[in-house]
């Protein structure tokens, strides 16, 4: 199918079904619905198989400051406070793997970047040590010295490491201490730390919460094994006060206090770092006061609510807790273009509402993660009047079928009409039928591409702006083009974008050819490839199994779906197994998945040439030569990358010389349920949030607390 000429045929029967429905606002049924006071969301949290998403450390920091505690049964117990404007980290104190011990601050650094390059999991630490300072390269966070020997092991077979180690041997860390008697404030006990740290032994201070504040102690060392804290006992005996040392008190949390020079990057700069037990504390952040905190590792970005810091599953879990509508004002303003119509926003605002309670506990400890997984949630700084408008418009507002919070699913685009949910994971939900889609509003005021022949014979795509006509044509009709800027890029898709590579760059003046003219890639409608058959064997193996052998010499669509989309594809006569039809998208997306499974494949290699008798030949195999005859009855080999030719409608269709493969498609996302592009067209002719919701899906009814 055509899916332009489709898209047409599709807004006319839209347009003419839209007239025919009142746009009078329905005031939503009041009923016994869900409800949310507070939503837990995951910033960091692994959840092997569903969601992975890990941190060594989180860093805090807040303009009004922030009050650190437990969360225990009773309530939250307050241990300390933050002032304005410092940060401060926490981590799991667990097993880990300790690759250097050096006063070479740039060594000790050098040895964390590799570090961080490889696994993302490492912290640079400092303490008071044999007169000086030494810096400690720390990685990984496991959950039993088994775990972090095996780290070791890969450590130790890192060639680069080992060359930037210059004859150190790591080794393991653990959890086990020895721990002095309480201390009457915070610089006594640094005092004794610096004071066992002469000694030659690794001194940090630890808190705990006392009756009237915080108490502090002294740590010394870190054992993995019973055995190993014998040792370190008999060492610390000879130590001024290694008498006063006792194996550490786990019955009480704790946090010990490392410097941490992980952010900063600098010797002299040190962050305080709380590790606390892998055990069942519970870290309580909350704001000191109606300032934002912000979290470092998830872009600096600040969020409303407090934090709740774990170990589970082994790993550091970050947690923002806040008021459920107040995290609604993040999600439409992330989700939804904040300048559209106040009644799409409204939209969105009741889907994403509905979506998040429908999935009550979905992540086990929290409701949602902060990721399009669930919703895309940025915290504070995305917020806008417009959305949070929206989102108290319709408070508590949800859709329901048949008396259930629906699973309010929304994509992009829809590319003329949304997707059944057949069509994307094989299972029907009645409320989610594929329905016309006014979604061309997202070409508007997007310019032309031309895609073109450089003079180097390749084929790539340029701006409409950056390009004039000459006047001039080829033989066979086609316009010639000029350059009118210097440094120009030539896109391997009509589209300016990071992940889209260059096909090469051209200088003011240069000449090339017109092939085509087409609009921007955008939401509605886009193109990507052609890909040769080596780029497509390494994303397909890369997530089907069992893996294909050989070349890709033809992909086809061998099933389609109600609403037209692929759900079957056949590489090579072989039919891919896959985990749903969504899956296409990333299994067939070179650099990136491909925008939606609405699509059409074109073989780019493959040409059917009619011989004089009328036979047809198919070339689908760089192997097979193709030889052209000249105007002199000569014929020779056509070698080049690319074969032009000449249909009878006066079109020129590039072919490769070798097999490759274009997708043509629209829409943007899986499709199933509310087009936000669709929802936007309709609230532009006058339709109220309701109506959208509504059309989009079926049967249901909007319910408020």
């Amino acid at each position: 199918m055509t899916f332009k000429a489709s898209w047409k045929r599709l807004s006319l029967a839209t347009a003419a079904l839209l007239v025919l429905v009142s746009t009078l606002s329905v005031q939503p049924t009041r009923a016994a619905v869900p409800a949310l006071d507070m939503i837990r969301v995951a910033m960091f949290l692994q959840l092997p198989g569903k969601y992975e998403s890990m941190t060594a450390a989180a860093t805090f920091q807040s303009a009004g400051g922030i009050k650190i505690g437990t969360r225990e049964p009773s309530g939250i117990k307050e241990w300390f406070n933050v002032e304005a404007n410092r940060s401060v980290r926490f981590a799991v104190d667990d097993y880990k793997v300790k690759l250097v011990e050096t006063a070479n601050f740039a060594n000790a650094w050098a040895i964390y970047q590799h570090v961080q390059s490889l696994r993302g999991m490492g912290y640079i630490t400092s303490v008071p040590k044999n007169g000086g300072t030494q810096y400690q390269v720390f990685e990984g966070t496991y959950a039993s010295a088994q775990e972090s020997a095996t780290a070791l092991g890969r450590w130790n077979a890192d060639a680069k490491l080992t060359s930037l180690l210059g004859g150190y041997k790591p080794s393991q860390h653990g959890p086990l201490r020895l721990e002095s008697p309480a201390l009457e404030s915070k610089a006594a006990a640094q005092a004794i730390a610096a004071s066992f740290g002469g000694a030659g032994l690794d001194a940090y201070v630890a808190v705990r919460a006392g009756e009237k504040g915080a108490v502090y102690s002294v740590m010394v060392g870190g054992a993995s094994t019973a055995d190993e804290l014998k040792n370190l006992q008999t060492a610390a005996m000879k130590a001024p006060n290694g008498a006063s040392l006792k194996p550490m008190d786990t019955a009480s949390p704790y946090m010990l206090i490392r410097a941490d020079h992980s952010v900063s990057g600098k010797s002299d700069s040190a962050l305080e770092l709380y590790a606390f037990p892998a055990s069942e504390i519970k870290v309580w952040a909350a704001p000191g006061g109606a300032q934002p905190i912000g979290l470092t590792e998830r872009s600096n970005r600040t969020y409303r609510g407090s934090f709740e810091l774990s170990a589970f599953n082994g790993k550091l879990t970050v947690i923002n807790e806040l008021p459920f509508e107040q995290y609604l004002y993040s999600v439409v303003a992330v989700e939804m273009y904040t300048s559209w119509p106040i009644e799409a926003l409204k939209a969105q605002a009741v889907a994403a509402r509905s979506y998040a309670l429908n999935k009550g506990f979905g992540f086990q400890i929290a409701h949602v993660v902060d990721t399009t997984l669930s919703q895309a949630y940025y915290g504070t700084g995305v917020e806008k009047p417009s959305s949070t408008e929206a989102v108290e418009a319709t408070k508590g507002e949800v859709a329901l079928y048949n008396g259930k919070v629906i699973e309010a699913v929304f994509s992009s685009n829809g590319g003329g009409k949304t997707s059944d949910a057949r069509d994307v994971w094989k299972n029907e939900i009645p409320y989610l039928q594929s329905v016309s889609s006014p979604d061309a509003s997202a070409e508007t005021g997007l310019q032309s591409w031309h895609r073109i022949v450089l003079p180097s014979g390749q084929v790539g795509y340029i701006r409409e702006d950056l390009v004039k006509d000459t006047g001039q044509k080829t033989a066979a009709g086609s316009r010639i083009l000029e350059l009118t800027t210097d440094g120009t890029n030539i896109r391997r898709h009509p589209v300016i974008q990071d992940s889209i590579p260059v096909v090469a760059q051209l200088q003011k003046g240069a000449r090339v050819i017109e092939l085509e003219q087409v609009i921007q890639s955008n939401p509605m409608s886009w193109t990507r490839g052609p890909f040769t058959g080596d780029e497509l064997l390494t994303t397909i193996n890369a997530r089907v199994n069992p893996k294909l052998t050989g070349t890709v010499t033809s992909v086809e669509v061998s099933a389609r779906g109600i609403s037209g989309r692929a759900i079957e594809m056949t590489v090579n006569g072989t039919k891919l197994t896959l985990s749903s039809p969504d899956s296409i998208r990333s299994t067939f997306g070179v650099g990136e998945s491909l925008p939606s499974t609405l699509f059409n494949v074109e073989e780019t290699g493959k040409v059917v040439i009619q011989g004089a008798g009328g036979a047809q030949s198919t070339k689908t195999e760089s192997s097979r030569q193709v030889y052209v005859i000249g105007a002199d009855g000569k014929s020779t080999s056509y070698g080049q990358d690319y074969m032009y030719v000449l249909d009878g409608d006066g079109d020129i269709r590039a072919a490769t010389k070798n097999p490759g493969f274009s997708f043509t498609g629209t829409g943007f996302g899986h499709g199933v349920g509310m087009s936000q592009y669709g929802a936007l067209s309709l609230a532009q002719q006058g339709y109220d949030y309701q109506y959208i919701l509504k059309y989009y899906y079926k049967g249901i009814t909007i319910a408020k607390e």
